[in-house]
């Protein structure tokens, strides 16, 4: 029996409304490791809704912030696993997965903002290769502020570090605890602040932004501005959540991610100033570092890289190579 024209109509404007639907549907989950008042997390958080915008709704990304969803040594393996489609992740920590990884957490190698950005225009091809291999795609980076020593007590040389209880967040922060003889006690952001309150650390190197996110000011007195490297934080996606996306929202994806990139840029050169203002005003003491501390800790950066391009090989010989061209 023959249905009546209407009612066929019908039913192909009820399937395309239903498949119009399904596509505004798409949604993914965004894990990453830091405070949504960090600068990353609000970048984050407006990538998310640039996306949302520009797909017309088809694709919306809720971002889970301050680890959330995931700790931030678990974000990686839940994109590559599919259990979250996007991540943010900070390079360094992967060093012992892949010595490339761990370029950017060199101290001393790049020091400053252009050179860190010549850093990361080496690695990323082989980065990108790498993720693709374990079925990930790369969309962005965005660098933290340059790192320095935060401490208890005055610190004036590498000797000063002997025996202190050092927060380790990645393999070459808990190299710096070995080669100084700190104390090496592996903690990560979000675990940051009770770590001091409970005394399990009393000196880390990290950026002036983690100086505020976590409250350093209530614990350690002193900052001094080593700028020792600047380690980046990398917004990943599951390559098969990316390839079943329609090609418009590929492609509105990609220019959201590289606006981010561009703005976080921008973000993190102001925030390094406004931190810095923030946790003076709070009663840390920022300093330059001695002439002997400098030279202590480049004698560090001396001996990391040495073991970095052993273990690194051929693929670290290329991106060296590359870097210093």
């Amino acid at each position: 029996m023959k249905r009546p024209l209407f009612a066929v109509s019908g039913l192909i404007l009820a399937m395309s409304i239903f498949t119009s639907q399904a596509q505004a549907q798409v949604k993914w989950d965004l894990a990453s490791a830091y405070p949504t008042s960090n600068f990353h997390s609000e970048n984050l958080i407006q990538f998310a809704n640039d996306v949302d915008k520009s797909t017309g709704g088809k694709l919306k990304i809720t971002v889970h912030a301050n680890a959330s969803l995931f700790k931030a040594t678990e974000i990686k393996r839940a994109v590559q696993g599919g259990q979250a489609q996007a991540g943010e992740i900070i390079e360094a920590n992967y060093q012992n997965e892949w010595q490339i990884y761990g370029a950017d957490g060199l101290p001393f190698l790049a020091d400053s903002y252009e050179e860190s950005a010549k850093l990361q225009a080496a690695q990323k091809p082989l980065i990108e290769k790498k993720l693709a291999e374990q079925g990930m795609l790369y969309l962005y980076s965005t660098p933290w502020p340059p790192q320095g020593l935060f401490s208890k007590k005055p610190i004036t040389s590498a000797s000063d570090l002997k025996g202190i209880k050092w927060r380790a967040y990645s393999p070459a922060t808990a190299r710096i605890a070995d080669l100084v003889n700190a104390q090496p006690v592996t903690v990560q952001a979000a675990e940051l602040s009770q770590a001091l309150a409970t005394g399990v650390v009393e000196a880390t190197m990290t950026s002036s932004a983690t100086g505020v996110d976590s409250k350093l000011f209530e614990h350690l007195k002193y900052y001094y501005d080593l700028q020792a490297w600047l380690p980046k934080n990398l917004v990943i996606v599951n390559k098969k959540s990316f390839d079943s996306l329609d090609k418009s929202s590929q492609d509105a994806l990609l220019k959201a991610a590289a606006s981010a990139e561009a703005r976080g840029l921008a973000a993190s050169k102001r925030v390094n100033q406004e931190a810095k203002d923030k946790l003076k005003a709070n009663g840390i003491q920022i300093m330059p570092p001695s002439p002997q501390l400098t030279a202590d800790m480049k004698k560090v950066g001396d001996t990391m890289l040495k073991e970095w391009l052993e273990k690194a090989g051929p693929d670290g010989k290329t991106l060296l190579d590359t870097y210093r061209r």
